[in-house]
């Protein structure tokens, strides 16, 4: 039952990933600034960002199938690597607010926003470390019972 919440909730963060997505490349300037630190610049074209991300989140997103496919009888893993993906796409949410805030031209005090992308990167951390230890804790509990 429990794998089924996560897959409906993996599913509409997909939904959610591709539509904000769309909404930031409806708002991105024909040249997308990636990175502007000193006298290095880096740039790529709004299509080929938009291809860039998109094929990133098509292959992330694609891996709960492929896990599916080999982990056919672990359920609590497969849930697990669910929340994995939902959690990677929580960080491509975030970072495409960013990039496109970057590129908007507004000045911005980007200090004030940083504890959200370092928080859906610790939350990312957090749920991979996850499986480890429920792994441990349920082969500990399994060990006394028997």
């Amino acid at each position: 039952m429990l794998l089924k919440i996560f897959k409906a909730i993996w599913f509409l963060s997909i939904l959610v990933t591709l539509a904000n997505l769309l909404y930031v490349y409806a708002s991105l300037p024909e040249t997308v600034i990636i990175n502007d630190r000193g006298a290095s610049l880096v740039s790529v074209s709004r299509e080929g960002f938009f291809y860039m991300i998109t094929a990133v989140i098509a292959f992330v997103n694609v891996l709960v199938y492929m896990v599916s496919y080999v982990f056919r009888k672990e359920v609590d893993f497969r849930t697990w690597f669910h929340g994995l993906v939902v959690t990677l796409n929580i960080f491509f949410i975030i970072s495409l607010h960013f990039v496109s805030l970057f590129n908007s031209g507004e000045k911005f005090d980007y200090g004030r926003i940083d504890f959200i992308i370092y928080g859906s990167i610790a939350l990312f951390v957090l749920w991979a470390l996850g499986w480890p230890f429920y792994s441990v804790y349920k082969n500990f509990i399994y060990k006394q019972l028997v």
